[in-house]
C-alpha cells in the first residue's frame, strides 16, 4: 500500500487521472475512480469496451520496474498464457508520464480481464484449475530471460525492509526477524526448477475464472519479483477460505493437486510453508509501516482516520508474531 499522505493528495481531485487519460483513446465522460492501494486505479471505456488505467508516483514505483513488469506480461501473452494485456497509448507507448506540482506520475493501461472473480464457494475443480494456472505461470517463468529490464529480487525486498526499519529503530523484534529471515533465505538452494519470477499476489481477487475456457485470466503483476516458487504458492494459499490449519482444507488440497498435475513440487514444500509465511508477515508489516509514516493529519478527509486505524491494527497484529518465531 502507498503512503497514506500520498493517497490523500492523489484522491483530493482527479486532475492527474484526467491529464493521463488523454494519452489513450477513450469514450468521453467514461473515466471513473476504481480504487487506491499500491496504485491509483481508474476504469474507463473505449467503444463501450472496459479498460483500467493504473498510475503511481515515482517515489512508489521506479519506471524501470514497471517496464520489466510489462515485458514479462507480454512474454506470457506471447506464450499463450491468459493474462490481461497492456495497451499502448496514442503515442505508441506502454507507459505515459505526467509531471505535476506534487511530482511525477507513471501510468499504464490494461484490458479488463475476461471471466469473474470467485469466492469461498469455488468448486474443487475450480480450485484445481487455480493451482494448475499458477503452475503454468511458473513453468513459463523458469525459462524466461528478460531482454531489457529485470525485476527486483528477494534480496532487494530485504534491503527495502531494512531501509524502512532503520526509520523505526523501536521495532527491534522486526529487525531481529529480518536478520533471521536473511540467514534462512540465504541457506535455500536456487535452481531453475525452484526459483524464478513469481507473481506474489496470485489470490482470488487477481484471477478471473472463464467458465467457457475453464481457465483463469490473471491480473496485477505489480508485486512480482524473483524468489522461490514455493513462496508464490504460500502467498496464493494465504487467501484460502476457512479457518484453522489450511493444510487440512479441501480447497488447499485441490489447489495443490492442480499444481502437481502440471508441475513438480519440491518434497520440502510443506516444511517451507511456515518460513515463507514469516517472510510474508515481515514484508507486510514493513509495508504497513511505510504506509502509516506521517499519516496523522490535522485536516485530513473523513475516511483517513478509519483507514489509518485499520492499517494500524493490522500492523500491530503482525508485530505480535515476531516474538513467537518457530
Amino acid at each position: 500500500m502507498m503512503n497514506l499522505k500520498t493517497m490523500v493528495v492523489g484522491l483530493s481531485s482527479d486532475h492527474v487521472a484526467r491529464d493521463l487519460i488523454r494519452n489513450w483513446e477513450h469514450d468521453e465522460g467514461s473515466l471513473r475512480f476504481w480504487r487506491a492501494s499500491s496504485n491509483f486505479v481508474y476504469a474507463f471505456q473505449r467503444n463501450q469496451e472496459r479498460f483500467f488505467m493504473r498510475f503511481s508516483t515515482e517515489q512508489d514505483h521506479v519506471i524501470g520496474q514497471i517496464e520489466a513488469e510489462l515485458e514479462f506480461m507480454q512474454y506470457l501473452i506471447a506464450s499463450h498464457y491468459p493474462c490481461v494485456s497492456p495497451v499502448s497509448s496514442m503515442n505508441n507507448k506502454l507507459i505515459e508520464t505526467a509531471q505535476t506540482a506534487e511530482g511525477k506520475y507513471f501510468a499504464v493501461v490494461f484490458q479488463a480481464a475476461q471471466g469473474k472473480n470467485l469466492d469461498e464457494s469455488l468448486s474443487r475443480e475450480q480450485c484445481e484449475e487455480w493451482g494448475r494456472s499458477l503452475a503454468g505461470l511458473h513453468s513459463l517463468s523458469a525459462v524466461y530471460e528478460p531482454a531489457h529490464s529485470e525485476r527486483r529480487n528477494w534480496r532487494d525486498i530485504l534491503g527495502w525492509i531494512e531501509h524502512v526499519l532503520q526509520k523505526h529503530p523501536q521495532e527491534q523484534e522486526a529487525a531481529a526477524e529480518l536478520q533471521w529471515m536473511t540467514l534462512w533465505l540465504n541457506s535455500q538452494s536456487v535452481t531453475q526448477e525452484t526459483y524464478g519470477l513469481i507473481h506474489y499476489d496470485f489470490q482470488l481477487d487477481n484471477v478471473f475464472y472463464d467458465n467457457g475456457q475453464h481457465s483463469y485470466n490473471v491480473i496485477d503483476f505489480d508485486d512480482s519479483f524473483y524468489s522461490w516458487y514455493a513462496l508464490d504458492i504460500v502467498s496464493a494459499l494465504s487467501d484460502m477460505p476457512g479457518q484453522g490449519d489450511p493444510l487440512s482444507s479441501e480447497h488447499m488440497q485441490s489447489f495443490l493437486k492442480g499444481y502437481r498435475s502440471a508441475r513438480v513440487m519440491g518434497d520440502d514444500f510443506i516444511e517451507q510453508i511456515p518460513y515463507f509465511q514469516r517472510f510474508m508477515n515481515l514484508y507486510g508489516f514493513s509495508r504497513l509501516l511505510g504506509s502509516l509514516d506521517d499519516s496523522e493529519m490535522e485536516q485530513g478527509p473523513d475516511w483517513l482516520e478509519d483507514v489509518r486505524l485499520k492499517l494500524a491494527r493490522s500492523r500491530d497484529n503482525l508485530r505480535q508474531g515476531f516474538t513467537r518465531g518457530i
